[in-house]
């Protein structure tokens, strides 16, 4: 059965059909559309996906690659972004880069391979090869969450560093503490472009505002939480243990949350900590978990409309900068 045949059954135009079936462009009268849904359902037509791909040299898919979907904060992103897309009709193939320039290379080529409608890119500093990658292609690519140097296009990203300023301030000002210590990344992370960069940006901002040294209080993680409980072990085991600790992921604070029990180290009474995203689990930590928090549904939206629309010209169009909220709970010490 051909699209001819619906339109025929239907009494309506092959356009109208075509209406009907992508939700658009235009609008088709409500007793129109069930002549046309009853028709698709007699007939058991289906949509030639493949030959309007071939057609239109797109396919109604959007590719999205991000560093780790076992972290919560990729995972929810991920599922945003996939709510948005089903909203305006599209697929979402998720690749995971690992962090690796090579899985993230080869996920470029395969998805912008498969003609994707855009693509949507969370990466931690992409090579030169990946930046060349997408300019070979003249593909439509939406940086997400992060704005690495090496790819100069249209991006979607929150005020990191002024959200990691207030959360420091918080806790320096409502807190009254001496200073707080920071749990950034590792040296494989770049020095800008990176949120967790500017996490700890927005942290030095804030302390040297205090008039306080950073010297000897910034200390080195992995973003996962396995790998900062270790780390915290260490740390709050040790002779010179701060009196708060900011961590530059949420999962960061929730490992460290565990070696504080571990370690029977009362939070908030003996350690204040904070954390950065506001993943779901933030809230069922115990304590609760103070951190910070952004509107991933409608930077997923923005993401997905630049992906698939025209981004425009304009340089206020191509970067759009959502703003961020201190999600205060007990771990910090407030009631």
């Amino acid at each position: 059965m051909t699209r001819d045949d619906v339109a025929r059954l239907a009494g309506t135009s092959t356009a109208v059909v075509s209406y009907v079936i992508n939700n658009g462009p235009r609008p088709v009268a409500a007793s129109t559309r069930e002549r046309v849904l009853a028709a698709i359902k007699e007939l058991g037509y289906r949509p030639d996906r493949v030959a309007q791909a071939m057609a239109s040299q797109r396919t109604d898919l959007i590719g999205l690659i991000v560093p780790d979907a076992r972290q919560p904060f990729f995972a929810e992103m991920a599922h945003a972004v996939e709510q948005a897309a089903a909203e305006r009709g599209k697929m979402v193939l998720v690749g995971n880069s690992d962090y690796r320039d090579e899985r993230e290379v080869h996920y470029l080529r395969a998805f912008l391979g498969m003609r994707v409608s855009g693509l949507i890119l969370i990466s931690q500093g992409p090579s030169r090869s990946a930046a060349a990658e997408i300019d070979a292609w003249d593909a439509r690519v939406v940086l997400l969450h992060e704005r690495p140097d090496a790819i100069d296009d249209v991006a979607v990203v929150l005020d990191d560093i002024g959200g990691a300023e207030q959360l420091t301030r918080h806790l320096l000002v409502r807190h009254g503490l001496p200073y707080v210590a920071c749990l950034g990344g590792l040296d494989s992370t770049p020095e800008s472009g990176d949120p967790v960069t500017d996490h700890v940006t927005g942290w030095r901002r804030a302390m040297a505002a205090a008039g306080l040294s950073c010297e000897g209080r910034l200390f080195q993680a992995p973003y996962n939480r396995y790998d900062a409980y270790r780390i915290a072990l260490d740390l709050l085991s040790g002779p010179s243990r701060p009196p708060a600790l900011m961590c530059t992921t949420d999962d960061q604070a929730i490992g460290v949350l565990r070696a504080a029990r571990e370690l029977r180290i009362d939070v908030p009474g003996e350690l204040a900590v904070a954390g950065f995203d506001d993943v779901k689990e933030a809230a069922l930590t115990d304590p609760p978990l103070t951190t910070v928090g952004s509107d991933r549904e409608a930077m997923a939206r923005a993401a997905v409309d630049l992906a698939i629309g025209d981004p425009g010209e304009g340089p206020g169009q191509r970067l759009r900068q959502f703003p961020v909220e201190l999600k205060i709970r007990r771990s910090c010490g407030c009631p």
